[in-house]
């Protein structure tokens, strides 16, 4: 893979190791940024939006993390 400025959603799909429906659903809904181009399902994602969907990916998951309870209830 180069290092191209826009890269396609199974380019975006292999980086982050999910499938190209999922990768489709993220930029469907407006988690990963993406642009249309041309036809019909013809899309792009800039590698500086990915750099920042996975920012903010960490971010959220540090955030939520903090929240949980640091050891498991017990049983009783």
């Amino acid at each position: 893979m180069t290092a191209e400025r826009f890269l396609t959603l199974t380019d975006v799909a292999e980086i982050l190791n999910i499938s190209a429906s999922q990768t489709y659903a993220l930029v469907r809904s407006g988690d990963l940024q993406g642009i249309q181009i041309g036809g019909r399902n013809q899309w792009r994602v800039e590698r500086s939006k990915l750099e920042e969907y996975i920012e903010t990916a960490y971010k959220r998951t540090a955030a939520n993390l903090s929240e949980l309870p640091t050891s498991m209830p017990s049983e009783t």
